[in-house]
């Protein structure tokens, strides 16, 4: 079987008495489309800081593209591959639309003069955001700050690209609009985790889905299998609305 572009074995976390990565193992191969639920307090974030390094496990190991990065620092996982967005998003306000994915090609990818540009460039074009590239960041709409964000970790040039509930506060064309463009950068050929809330956005984007609660993966499978498992309907779907539209797809 091909070694995986990402590996987590044994991988242990906790915060005083609370455990948010419980001897976890997972695996992400090279151009996967994978989607995370879970309850909030499941781990999801926690998970997500062990494999861009703004969190160390107590326990476990990580490896991409072949090594290990338990140890690596933040910028050293950047450098290798893995680029991702927060929940809540991070542009440097002051900073152009353009200028933000910019610093990102130079500090994240190594990237310097007419490289750095185009590459820029070429981010926002396939983000959606060239006609805005000379507008202040501090400036932008809730949706355009989520393009950015995800402009951003695309600026690094990744080979792995982690997506915090992007699609969250957005509305439904918003949602529409987002899904298009992380289905065409899965196209490409680039890898994606994403963690999200709106599940129908993951339904159809993703291939493969987990279920994460009390830190560990109880489901893992095609999306539509895992939505039904009844742990999983237990857990965090309940019989809430969110289900119907993940039943009823996007």
């Amino acid at each position: 079987m091909t070694e995986p572009l990402l590996r987590l074995s044994g991988i242990t976390k906790s915060f005083g008495k609370v455990t948010v990565a419980d001897d976890l193992s997972l695996s992400v191969q090279a151009g996967e489309a994978l989607g995370i639920v879970g309850p909030n307090g499941a781990g999801k974030s926690s998970l997500f800081g062990m494999i861009s390094g703004d969190l160390r496990p107590d326990r476990g190991k990580v490896w991409f593209a072949g090594r290990e990065i338990t140890g690596a620092p933040p910028h050293a996982r950047t450098r290798a591959g893995i680029g991702r967005t927060y929940q809540v998003p991070r542009p440097f306000s002051h900073l152009t639309v353009f200028e933000n994915v910019l610093v990102c090609g130079h500090q994240g990818a190594g990237l310097a003069g007419r490289q750095a540009w185009a590459h820029a460039m070429d981010v926002l074009d396939r983000t959606g955001l060239a006609a805005l590239a000379n507008t202040p960041a501090g400036r932008l709409t809730l949706l355009q700050r989520k393009r950015l964000e995800l402009a951003r970790a695309l600026g690094t040039a990744p080979r792995l690209l982690l997506l915090d509930e992007v699609a969250g506060g957005l509305t439904e064309p918003e949602v529409h609009e987002l899904v298009e463009v992380v289905s065409r950068l899965h196209a490409e050929g680039l890898g994606v985790v994403w963690i999200e809330h709106v599940v129908h956005a993951l339904v159809s984007t993703v291939g493969r889905m987990i279920c994460l609660a009390g830190g560990d993966v109880v489901a893992d499978g095609e999306p539509m299998r895992v939505l039904a498992d009844p742990k999983v309907r237990e857990l965090y779907l309940g019989a809430g609305p969110e289900t119907s539209a993940a039943e009823e797809g996007p």
